[in-house]
């Protein structure tokens, strides 16, 4: 399905229709959700941007049930995978089984025949990720880059839209094993979930124990949904504002043992050159600038701009970053090194 924009006025009714159907989206989220307005934010500009995502927080904070809120608000399917170590990759990508079959003047006959897995779902709640072996959480790499399975050398396209929406928590050691970095650069967003607030706090209460029942409607289409993701990549971003943000990830790119600067190390801050190991990819400066359309959409505007790359700067790379162990040592986190960098870095480059 594809959005047409012919005309000024083409454009400015699609993004009306993306406004109110992201707002359509939150509310009835809200419904079950109090607070956390930047996490729901952050869900659902991967959603519409066809980007995966990551929540992290510790146990209570409401990440599974915003997921699940969200699938009941999407005429989309859902599944539910809980990571244990115990966990295969089969139980999630599926396997090849036999079955009888009917063949020719009534005899019986065996083939085999693939058997989804839970990943065959639009939207895939990956609950507690961290706990499953690094052998299953592999299952999920082709899956959630080329959108597709393989199992017993055939390729099988998943559906779209499709999303895998992961949690974790930070706090327990034993019995988890860390996302590999390939996996963990997959995800378009890494959002933390904080407490709520006095308030927050007592309206959770109120809804919870008081007996009333919570009803979210679905609000949108899977056509719908894609129909916006493609407006959402239509969006303009300027030259000099893209530079920003392919800029912004160059930043996180330490120099060298020998001193030298290569690949755009020169813009890397003192405070990067200092404490971190590894810088962020390509993907993301594709996250960073995905997500300032999106945000430049829902304000109305048909343009990103640099607040746009700037809002979304942390969510976007604080998983991309692998810190040394002096960052360690001393307590910096990467968001500390991603707000360095970009109240630093210069909105237009020297000439």
């Amino acid at each position: 399905m594809s959005v047409p924009i012919d005309s000024p006025e083409q454009a400015t009714a699609a993004i009306d229709r993306f406004r109110s159907d992201y707002l359509a989206v939150r509310n009835e989220v809200a419904k079950a959700i109090v607070g956390h307005a930047e996490v729901v934010d952050g869900v659902l500009t991967c959603l519409f941007t066809s980007g995966h995502v990551l929540l992290e927080g510790v146990p209570g904070l409401g990440k599974t049930l915003l997921i699940r809120s969200l699938a009941r608000a999407l005429s989309l399917s859902f599944s539910r995978v809980q990571f244990t170590p115990d966990l295969m990759p089969a139980d999630i990508t599926g396997t090849t089984v036999v079955v009888e079959v009917d063949g020719s003047a009534g005899a019986r006959t065996r083939e085999f025949r693939f058997q989804p897995g839970p990943v065959f779902a639009q939207i895939v709640l990956a609950d507690e990720i961290n706990r499953a072996t690094p052998k299953t959480q592999s299952a999920l790499l082709e899956a959630m880059q080329e959108r597709s399975v393989t199992v017993g050398g055939v390729s099988h396209a998943l559906p779209r839209p499709f999303l895998v929406m992961a949690t974790q928590n930070p706090l327990e050691q034993e019995g988890t094993y860390p996302l590999p970095e390939a996996q963990l650069d997959r995800f378009f967003f890494k959002l933390l979930v904080g407490y709520s607030s006095r308030s927050e706090m007592s309206e959770i209460v109120n809804r919870t124990t008081s007996g009333a029942d919570i009803r979210i409607e679905p609000v949108l289409s899977a056509d719908s949904i894609v129909a916006h993701q493609q407006l959402v990549q239509r969006a303009v971003i300027a030259p000099h504002i893209q530079d920003y943000a392919v800029r912004v990830v160059l930043a996180t790119h330490p120099k060298s043992e020998a001193g030298t600067a290569a690949h755009g190390g020169e813009f890397a801050t003192p405070m990067v050159n200092r404490f971190v190991r590894v810088g962020a990819s390509p993907r993301a400066a594709q996250a960073l600038v995905l997500g300032a359309k999106c945000r430049a959409l829902l304000d109305g505007r048909a343009a990103a701009s640099v607040a746009d790359i700037q809002a979304i700067a942390k969510p976007a790379l604080r998983h991309r970053l692998i810190l040394n162990f002096e960052a360690q040592a001393e307590g910096v986190t990467p968001d500390a090194i991603v707000e360095n960098i970009v109240t630093t870095l210069p909105v237009r480059a020297e000439s």
